[in-house]
């Protein structure tokens, strides 16, 4: 069956006034292969109207088929992360039961909101596996949601996103803790890698008065981090795991290219740290510990070390669970700086450029 398109999002969980008390949460997650079988299957999931390259497609199916066996870590870590929401939640209250579902692979959106009108769920606050602003990071959840909710019909509950995490400490923490982790010298270089979007969707990311949202976010949260570690080591922002066809341009600099150039420079020692992911699915493991360190293999004296996302650090998942207590006493806080009024998600806010209305409306 063909899904029908989302409705017009109007930027503010498209709650009606008289909202229904909340009784669930639902984690949101992307997805992924969990059987070689599983392999092809996901990625037309993935890939379907985003004119991928053919080659790029079966590259990508590769890396899943030779290098994992056709699975993806993803799940996983969705389900290590969904036990740790339960447990916290049945120490620290507040009584709410868990549903996952993704964008691309079973658990389906559309198999988690059904399980939801099942039980008789009216209202999930939902918690995204995506920190930083964009439309593939943000908004397009939220459709993916309205599409889920029109498939399963009456009874399908309202579902309120959570706001972002990414300035919160039980974020920023837990990124600095993995970033010492791995001990580096005081003359490492950190080089925080995030996904690569084009660069159509990064100026458009935010509400339209803050354009550019998503690097602005990255770029303050690596500040963030580094300061969380006494604010001596130099650092820059990268991108990884590109995707989109040649002609489009995207983010950059890349991060191989980016480490081959400072070991130009004279840097010995750098450690990539992946901000942009909150698990160590296939894009960290590939592009990051594989691809990434053999384009760095033979640079005389030059070590990259890798530090961990923030998985299910009990930090992490207190700060979650703290969202959804701010959310159900009406105390909704903003993140920090110029980006304070993105957690509301006016009109327009990340919306593709196509349809991204001029600032002001």
């Amino acid at each position: 069956m063909t899904a029908p398109p989302a409705p017009t999002y109007d930027g503010i969980d498209a709650r009606p006034l008289e909202a229904p008390p909340v009784d669930a949460l639902l984690l949101v997650s992307f997805g992924g292969p969990e059987a070689p079988e599983d392999v092809i299957p996901f990625m037309e999931n993935v890939t379907r109207g985003r004119g991928i390259p053919k080659a790029r497609l079966e590259e990508v199916s590769r890396h899943y088929l030779e290098i994992f066996g056709g699975v993806s870590p993803i799940n996983a870590q969705a389900r290590a992360l969904k036990a740790a929401l339960v447990a916290e939640l049945a120490a620290h209250g507040p009584d709410l039961p868990v549903y996952w579902g993704n964008r691309n692979w079973h658990p389906f959106l559309t198999q988690a909101v059904q399980a939801m009108a099942d039980d008789g769920r009216r209202h999930a606050l939902a918690v995204v596996t995506s920190a930083f602003p964009s439309y593939s990071g943000c908004r397009q959840y939220r459709e993916d949601w309205w599409r889920a909710r029109a498939e399963v019909g009456t009874g399908a509950p309202l579902i309120s996103k959570l706001r972002h995490y990414w300035a919160e400490e039980g974020f920023l923490g837990p990124v600095a803790r993995g970033v010492a982790a791995v001990d580096p010298a005081p003359d490492a270089r950190l080089v925080f890698t995030a996904h690569s979007i084009p660069l159509s969707m990064a100026e458009s990311s935010g509400p339209p008065e803050v354009s550019g949202a998503y690097v602005e976010a990255l770029r303050a949260a690596a500040s963030g981090v580094v300061e969380r570690l006494g604010g001596t080591h130099a650092w820059d922002l990268v991108f990884q795991s590109r995707s989109g066809p040649p002609q489009v341009p995207w983010l950059e600099p890349d991060v191989g290219d980016h480490l081959v150039a400072l070991h130009a420079q004279g840097v010995r020692e750098a450690v990539m740290v992946p901000i942009g992911f909150t698990s160590d699915h296939v894009e960290v493991l590939y592009d990051l510990d594989l691809q990434a360190q053999e384009q760095i293999a033979g640079l005389d004296g030059f070590t990259a070390k890798r530090s961990a996302t923030v998985g299910t650090d009990p930090e992490f998942v207190a700060m979650l669970r703290g969202l959804v207590v701010e959310r159900l006493a009406g105390e909704e806080l903003p993140s920090h700086g110029a980006l304070a009024t993105h957690d509301r998600c006016p009109v327009g806010c990340c919306a593709p450029p196509a349809r991204r209305p001029a600032a002001g409306r």
